[in-house]
């Protein structure tokens, strides 16, 4: 097996079942284009040379699968140990042999120069971008077992570390509207222009002292966000400008929405004066903890910060961000006092981010004693026995995942 770039790809059959909306075939497509590689249409002509990617339009694969088979040459894919055969990447003159194997009249094994892989041995289980641990698999698509793989994707497409809201309170929810997105066709960058539309209008309301309504629009906000890169995941639409609109609409409105909440609280200039330094330290201490991760990837590298330990994991539920802190203001505007909760927002910011501060250069050392870091949710998903109760909330659900596979 070695490294290679596949020079076009073939899909092999497709499945009729539409999962969010896409058949088989379709959502393959999608996935090979991401990875920027040529489909070529069921009737036209295979390159004579180079290498050639072909998988079944009947099965259901995962990102880092594709990417790994994009990758490596010489490699046929089987569901499991002796499995079905169901994707290849072989030399352009052993496509006939290849796409045989795959409908199942030859024997992978006569393909010269093959090695025989599942899932499992070709890619991990850390999957570094959504912050968790998943065993890597395909599945056979069925249409009584549509609802279930539809669970799986959209399971699949959320992170395993992030705040308790999104975490426990939105998953259900979620998968409702973006199933309601998905058949009437709304793109995800429509629903991101809409939490873009709810950040300006909560913002306002703040700005006004007119906190509850503020935070109702906020919520439904912080809701959309999430609803929007499920849709783009599930229907294969991602594109790098949706993610950085997504994204700098994330990074950058936290902290206006604190500003606004003091301009509520005393109506502008000159009270909002006496709030200056609290501004100021929260801004400074947000603005650190982004760096502080970006560092982190940087300078230590194999993860983000908050997948290097438990205790990284744990505390990205809570930590000062967007969803946590508006649990506080909240909570204290329930009680009556909203500028304690505005106070309680910007303590929480300073603490959080000294403790990202410690972490990494907890990090830098133990890489300049050790060498690369080893990720707990990496050791985790190399583990085969039972999952502890402590890593279950990052890990995905092995006894259902498995129930799929056949």
């Amino acid at each position: 097996m070695s490294a290679s770039t596949a020079s076009a790809a073939c899909i092999v059959g497709t499945s009729p079942t539409r999962l969010w909306g896409l058949d088989g075939a379709e959502r393959l497509a999608r996935q090979l284009r991401a990875a920027g590689v040529r489909v070529l249409a069921p009737s036209a002509a295979v390159p004579a040379d180079g290498t050639i990617v072909l998988v079944r339009g009947d099965y259901l694969f995962e990102d880092r699968t594709i990417a790994d088979l994009l990758r490596h040459r010489g490699v046929v894919i089987t569901t499991d140990a002796g499995g079905a055969v169901v994707a290849a990447h072989v030399p352009a003159g052993d496509v006939a042999r290849a796409r045989a194997a795959l409908e199942g009249t030859v024997d992978a094994g006569g393909i010269p120069g093959v090695v025989i892989r599942t899932p499992a041995s070709l890619s991990t289980s850390f999957v570094k971008k959504l912050h968790k641990s998943a065993p890597p698999v395909v599945l056979p698509v069925r249409a009584e077992r549509a609802a279930a793989l539809e669970r799986h994707l959209f399971n699949g497409s959320y992170k395993g570390v992030t705040d308790l809201v999104t975490k426990w309170v939105w998953p259900a929810p979620a998968r409702a509207v973006t199933r309601v997105c998905a058949r009437l066709g709304i793109p995800p960058n429509a629903v991101t222009a809409v939490s873009l539309a709810l950040v300006v209008l909560a913002t306002v309301l703040f700005a006004e002292g007119r906190f509850a309504a503020g935070l109702v629009l906020g919520w439904v906000m912080t809701f959309l966000d999430t609803v929007d890169g499920k849709l783009a995941r599930v229907t294969v639409t991602s594109t790098p400008a949706g993610h950085y609109f997504d994204h700098g609409i994330d990074s950058v409105h936290p902290p206006i929405w604190y500003l606004a909440w003091a301009w509520g609280l005393t109506g502008g200039p000159p009270g909002i004066w006496t709030w200056g330094p609290l501004l100021a330290a929260l801004l400074v201490f947000y603005v650190a903890g982004r760096m502080i991760e970006t560092a982190f990837k940087h300078l230590v590298g194999g993860g983000t910060l908050f997948t290097w330990r438990p205790f990284d994991s744990y505390f990205r539920l809570v930590m000062a961000r967007r969803n946590p802190n508006l649990l506080l203001l909240t909570g204290f505007l329930a009680a009556g006092a909203p500028a304690a909760g505005l106070v309680a927002v910007a303590v929480w910011t300073v603490l959080s981010t000294l403790v990202l501060g410690v972490r990494l250069l907890q990090g830098v050392y133990a890489r300049s004693r050790g060498g690369a870091l080893r990720f707990w949710l990496e050791e985790v998903g190399e583990e085969r026995g039972p999952v502890s109760a402590w890593a279950r909330p990052f890990v995905a659900d092995l006894a259902a995942v498995r129930h799929l596979v056949h």
